[in-house]
């Protein structure tokens, strides 16, 4: 990767895909963004508007085209192409038609910028993911995805609400298929130091059906956001420009992506979410993260929803 000016390269320039560019600028992430989208005047519309907002952030440049020759160069490969969640079908329901558009779309991006970080936003993104990195042949970390790093920002936000405290105090991670069998680590979630297990502070300590009501909620935000307004875009660009800026500099901040696994606490040939530092390697380790009894099962009950996936995806190409 350079140690110059960062390029980052976004594939679809839908509502994810422009409010990722959009986030990216904000936060000033990186000096050089292009998007790349088979709708031309799509993506030369939203390049405009990224361009009239130029002078509020800090210096960068934007750019878009149809042509993949766009991405060429690129430190990080960002790819929210696919299909679109609609209201009522789960993430796992996009998985035929968004792997065969990723097989035909990889091959080309890693050919302009092989060189690159291929971050993973498409969903089902454990299932896209685990697709990607069998597609690209790319160093194993360098192909990863977003995988519940949003779901892990919902939660500590309904934490930080029944607790009473300020949401960057919680330390508590959502774990296995960015979806409906994902879990929440509880066993190792903290208030600033203190175990959210012996949480004696406002509101007092958590029951088991407030971890249920709460976990529920974290999986059924997407559907009440799709249901209201058609899809979810901000929470999601923002999630994805702090990734991005963990990799561009390089931070090895620990975030929990989406990555392929063969051993670790025991589970092989899936990709999933689990904490991993994340630094300009892409994902540079995943964490020895300690678990109940409880999470272990749910976890390998997640990792097994995403292989009957890849499974049906196998038996039907």
């Amino acid at each position: 990767m350079r140690t110059g000016s960062a390029r980052v390269a976004i594939v679809g320039a839908g509502s994810v895909g422009a409010t990722i560019a959009y986030a990216t600028l904000i936060r000033g992430v990186a000096e050089e963004v292009v998007l790349f989208d088979v709708n031309r005047p799509k993506v030369d519309a939203e390049v405009l508007d990224l361009r009239h907002g130029l002078q509020f952030v800090a210096a960068a440049t934007v750019d878009g085209s149809d042509d993949v020759e766009i991405c060429r160069g690129a430190d990080v490969v960002v790819v929210t192409a696919g299909a679109k969640q609609q209201p009522g079908q789960t993430r796992m329901e996009l998985a035929a038609a968004n792997a065969a558009l990723c097989r035909d779309l990889l091959p080309r991006l890693v050919e302009v910028a092989p060189d690159a970080i291929v971050l993973l936003v498409t969903n089902p993104v454990d299932v896209i993911t685990e697709v990607a990195v069998e597609v690209t042949g790319l160093p194993v970390g360098h192909v990863f995805g977003s995988g519940t790093v949003l779901d892990t920002s919902r939660l500590r936000h309904l934490v930080a609400q029944r607790c009473d405290v300020a949401v960057q105090s919680v330390h508590a991670f959502i774990a296995g298929e960015h979806g409906d069998t994902e879990i929440a680590l509880w066993s190792s979630a903290t208030i600033g130091s203190v175990p959210l297990l012996a949480w004696t502070g406002a509101g007092g300590p958590l029951t088991e059906a407030e971890e249920e009501a709460l976990l529920d909620q974290v999986r059924r935000a997407a559907y009440r956001i799709i249901e209201g307004k058609g899809a979810t875009n901000y929470a999601i660009g923002l999630a994805t420009a702090r990734i991005l800026e963990a990799v561009l500099r390089d931070e090895r901040a620990v975030l929990p992506v989406s990555v392929p696994l063969d051993g670790h606490l025991g589970l092989h040939d899936v990709c999933l979410s689990l904490p991993a530092a994340v630094g300009r390697g892409g994902v540079e380790h995943v964490l020895p993260v300690p678990l109940s009894e409880r999470e272990r099962r749910d976890l390998e009950a997640s990792a097994e929803a995403i292989r009957s996936t890849v499974r049906s995806l196998t038996s039907t190409s």
